[in-house]
């Protein structure tokens, strides 16, 4: 659930949906590759974003899709987060953030990129990039003062899962197996049906459960879903 991967992963993926190229346990081929430092969430080429939205949306929590979709949150942050959860920091971080990532704000996790390159940064329980959190920062129009809390976390997770074709899954339009494989282009602690990562060996990445897990924990979410 980064090394400019981004770029990188969309050149090799084609796709819309934003791989995270770091998950929180190493596996067994993990060796805790650092990234480098990253642009800002709130510069470079997002300069004038935030100055440019003259009345932010209220942030709120993730919209009542579902206990579904929650469940299928909670199998995506079982292998990208663990037990830490909402604040789950990737292992490889020598240097840890300023405090819990639920209690930091937006700017305070940017600060926290910005003073400690060439370590990796996934941070809470969707294990978030710095690439993947700028981008989905700017989609949802977030003003640096927001919290990384619970709430906002889910909201960002969903913009991924969307683009992963959640809305087509639950129409009967996208086959199950197709969207775990977009999900598993997503968040690199998810398999594929051999068991491995997307990304496997890429920057230490190693799916973090196996395919029966995987494909059990949808099937139980999902039993209808071909």
């Amino acid at each position: 659930m980064a090394l400019r991967l981004l770029g990188m992963a969309l050149m090799w993926l084609g796709s819309p949906a934003t791989a995270e190229l770091q998950s929180l346990f190493p596996g067994p081929t993990s060796a805790g590759v650092a990234d480098r430092a990253p642009a800002s969430l709130f510069a470079g080429s997002d300069a004038g974003l935030f100055r440019a939205v003259v009345r932010q949306p209220p942030v709120q929590s993730l919209p009542r899709v579902g206990d579904r979709v929650d469940r299928l949150l909670a199998l995506i942050a079982r292998a990208e987060a663990g037990p830490a959860d909402y604040d789950a920091v990737q292992h490889g971080a020598r240097v840890p953030p300023p405090g819990p990532p639920t209690a930091l704000t937006l700017a305070q996790i940017d600060a926290w990129i910005a003073a400690t390159p060439n370590q990796p940064h996934a941070i809470g329980r969707y294990q978030f990039i710095p690439d993947t959190l700028r981008r989905l920062v700017r989609a949802e129009e977030l003003p640096p003062q927001t919290v990384f809390a619970p709430g906002v976390q889910d909201r960002l997770a969903m913009v991924l899962l969307r683009e992963a074709g959640l809305e087509d899954f639950r129409t009967g339009d996208l086959p199950r197996s197709r969207f775990m494989h977009n999900l598993a282009r997503i968040w690199a602690g998810l398999p594929l049906p051999d068991g491995r990562s997307y990304y496997e060996g890429y920057a230490g990445n190693s799916a973090t459960m196996t395919w029966a897990d995987f494909e059990g924990g949808m099937a139980r979410i999902w039993p209808e879903a071909g």
